[in-house]
């Protein structure tokens, strides 16, 4: 595992979007302290702009949700015990007007949900890789909402429940050095 610049919680440091479930169902107990996890994150006004719309596998609507997914991502996810979708309130309720961190406030909700499920022992797997205007359109979502990412969880499977190329890709990924990501004081990036 590649080593922090400075010293940061293990929790943090030790996180990773692992693919590889084993299919089993979880509990409510197992799943909504994660829901619980995330309405815990910050956000402006204490707006909580997210929202999520879960599916657990066996159930009438798995097959909704798993069928926006692109085939990549349907290949490996097939496993996973509940797919959710993540959206957000683009407006505040409180006055009506643009909420401009809708989406960055809704970010720290995932991160604490994937935390929160880390911490547990679970795969938690955020992806991009799905058709949006489907989403809207099939699960009827108003357009008051960002339809921002999905997320599979599921518990930690075998290797061999993967294609030989997503094998190879199971592991925690390298990060860019800080030097790239922080500036002070003015734009300084490539």
């Amino acid at each position: 595992m590649e080593k922090t610049t400075h010293t940061i919680q293990q929790l943090i440091k030790q996180r990773w979007s692992p693919r590889a479930m084993n299919g089993e169902p979880l509990t409510d107990e197992e799943l909504i302290p994660l829901f619980e996890a995330a309405r815990w994150a910050p956000s402006s006004y204490n707006e909580q702009p997210w929202r999520f719309i879960y599916a657990k596998r066996a159930t009438k609507h798995w097959e909704t949700l798993f069928n926006l997914l692109v085939p990549l991502n349907q290949a490996w996810a097939k496993q996973a015990s509940v797919l959710v979708l993540v959206i957000s309130r683009k407006l505040f309720s409180h006055n009506g007007k643009p909420g401009r961190t809708h989406s960055y406030d809704t970010g720290a909700a995932w991160e604490n949900l994937a935390l929160e499920g880390f911490a547990r022992g679970l795969a938690i797997h955020g992806m991009a890789g799905f058709d949006y205007d489907k989403a809207r359109s099939t699960l009827q979502i108003p357009d008051v909402y960002e339809v921002e990412a999905m997320i599979a969880i599921g518990k930690r499977g075998s290797l061999d429940s993967l294609s030989a190329a997503m094998q190879k890709e199971e592991h925690p990924k390298e990060r860019k050095p800080l030097k790239e990501l922080i500036a002070e004081g003015i734009f300084s990036f490539s």
